[in-house]
């Protein structure tokens, strides 16, 4: 199996890359988010990669760090979640926002992506909340090497990981402090009164959402 790459971007189309790798060119499908990391790159790069293996073809799937491609892993597991289904989802929701959705319980985040649908995100759900623990906390491309800005959504991310820490610490479970932290950001959605990079004021609303 090829499990990572290392070689320069020479296009990329869409949600499909192509790395040249000493002169052999190789097709990669990315998600958006890692779509995102690698337009503008320059020199060599490094991703990580999980080749999936049908009857009519092989294709190879690229991601930006180890949570990404681990998380891909995880959603593949899900009944009716197909490679293409999991790179949608990865597309919108990074491997941290994926774990928040899975601990509120939230469906809702996942039908964001394309081809996702509310059945489909439930069961997404359902299936994964007794192994959302072994998704690590997502990084920042770093697989590729370095000064690749994470996108803003990232940034959010780590907000609401910190946050989810700051809760624990006061003495709340970890799938308490998620619900009450996604039901903080929907609410916040609503009113327009919260930022993504206020970790504060999160924790805030997140305490008055646990009654506190």
């Amino acid at each position: 199996m090829i499990a990572q790459l290392r070689g320069e971007i020479v296009q990329i189309d869409g949600n499909s890359v192509i790395m040249d790798v000493g002169g052999v060119g190789y097709a990669l499908s990315v998600s958006g988010r890692t779509q995102g990391l690698l337009s503008g790159k320059t020199g060599m790069v490094t991703v990580l990669t999980d080749m999936q293996v049908r009857e009519d073809s092989m294709t190879l799937y690229g991601f930006a760090d180890s949570a990404e491609r681990d998380a891909f892993r995880l959603l593949v597991t899900v009944q009716g979640v197909g490679a293409k289904a999991a790179m949608a989802i990865l597309s919108v929701l990074s491997p941290d926002a994926l774990a928040t959705a899975i601990m509120a319980g939230d469906k809702a985040m996942v039908t964001r992506a394309d081809g996702v649908g509310p059945k489909l995100a439930q069961r997404v759900v359902n299936e994964l909340a007794e192994k959302v623990g072994s998704l690590p906390v997502s990084g920042s491309g770093a697989a590729m090497g370095g000064a690749i800005p994470a996108p803003s959504g990232d940034a959010a991310g780590t907000v609401v990981t910190d946050a989810i820490s700051a809760l624990e610490n006061l003495g709340y479970g970890r799938a308490e402090a998620h619900a009450a932290i996604s039901r903080a950001r929907s609410d916040a959605a609503d009113g327009g009164g919260l930022h993504d990079d206020d970790l504060s004021a999160l924790i805030a609303a997140a305490l008055q959402q646990l009654g506190r």
